[in-house]
């Protein structure tokens, strides 16, 4: 089994994907060979996959083992509707099976395999389960991504609270956008004052790496 790693976010719209492939190209770098599945995209509309296809292009262009793999192969379950995958799906059962069949095609080809959730830890992905009963699930080490706006204090501490709760091994880090100036005054006092690691995907990537591989 190669080394799985759990990307999730605090909500939607926070930078998984960005994420993902930041945590590609690190792996990548250091001479692992990568890959990438995102189990669940909705919002795939005519064929569109924004998420999938940013995953696909950049495993391609990093592992040569890639070069033949299909979307469907890195989005094995999709749906029309952007909304969590319990109502895209109309409340069908999450199909493991398929997923499970996608992972280990690319357990073939990787060192390490990158997951990529959707939404947040609670986003329902069917009538039971939840996005963090996937991490336990594919018994991944979590990458919990936040955001640096107003609200992240909030929002980090809820999320933190249950991968503990859960007992799942996880490390977080902030992603900062261009209009997330005022952080460091209005939010990182906080978690640098509490004894908080602050890691920034944007410039953190090569330690965030590192300690996610080793958890």
């Amino acid at each position: 089994m190669a080394k799985r790693i759990f990307v999730t976010a605090t909500n939607t719209d926070i930078g998984k994907t960005y994420t993902s492939v930041k945590l590609l190209k690190e792996f990548a770098a250091q001479g692992l060979r990568v890959a990438a599945i995102k189990p669940v995209e909705t919002g795939v509309i005519d064929g569109v996959y924004l998420d999938g296809a940013m995953l696909l292009h950049t495993i391609k262009e990093l592992n040569p083992e890639c070069a033949d793999l299909s979307i469907e192969d890195v989005v094995p379950i999709s749906y029309e509707l952007p909304a969590a995958p319990y109502i895209a799906s109309k409340g069908e059962p999450f199909d493991f099976a398929k997923v499970d069949v996608a992972i280990a095609k690319l357990e073939e080809i990787c060192d390490v395999l990158i997951i990529e959730g959707a939404g947040g830890l609670y986003v329902p992905v069917d009538g039971t389960f939840m996005i963090v009963d996937l991490i336990s699930y594919f018994q991944a080490n979590t990458l919990l991504v936040t955001h640096c706006s107003l609200g992240c204090i909030n929002d980090t501490l809820l999320s933190l609270q249950t991968l503990k709760n859960k007992g799942l091994a996880h490390v977080f880090a902030f992603n900062c956008r261009a209009e997330d100036s005022s952080f460091s005054t209005i939010s990182e006092p906080f978690f640098l004052n509490n004894k908080y690691d602050v890691f920034k995907v944007s410039k953190d990537i090569d330690t965030i790496c590192e300690l996610l591989y080793n958890l």
